[in-house]
């Protein structure tokens, strides 16, 4: 499970990065967003959450990471998902922008929480 978690990581930050670019890029040529950009949209989204639920089931099995940190970024991630949730309206306005920017936010915070395992 620990390895899995390990490996999954690149799925889930390189599928977030690459959406959340992908909105963004939408965004500065004017294009409108598609069916396809919404599911690339729920998987990144998904891939994130099956790295941060991995997290949980590692940290069940008896692994700690060395630095507080590393659960901390976790759970931003998680609140951040929350929030865009809650704020699912507003964000409907702009969805290429909001989830293009949302999306590269959480892949910084992958980074962030990568960064903090030693």
């Amino acid at each position: 499970m620990r390895a899995l978690h390990g490996n999954w990581f690149y799925v889930a930050v390189i599928s977030n990065g690459l959406v959340g670019l992908w909105g963004v890029g939408l965004v500065a040529f004017k294009r409108s967003v598609n069916r396809v950009f919404n599911w690339a949209t729920g998987a990144a989204v998904v891939a994130m959450l099956v790295q941060v639920g991995l997290g949980l089931l590692v940290y069940r099995q008896g692994y700690r990471p060395t630095n507080d940190f590393h659960l901390f970024y976790g759970f931003v991630i998680l609140f951040a998902f929350t929030f865009a949730y809650l704020y699912r309206t507003q964000m409907s306005k702009r969805p290429a922008l909001s989830w293009g920017l949302l999306l590269l936010f959480v892949m910084g915070l992958g980074l962030r929480a990568w960064s903090n395992v030693s």
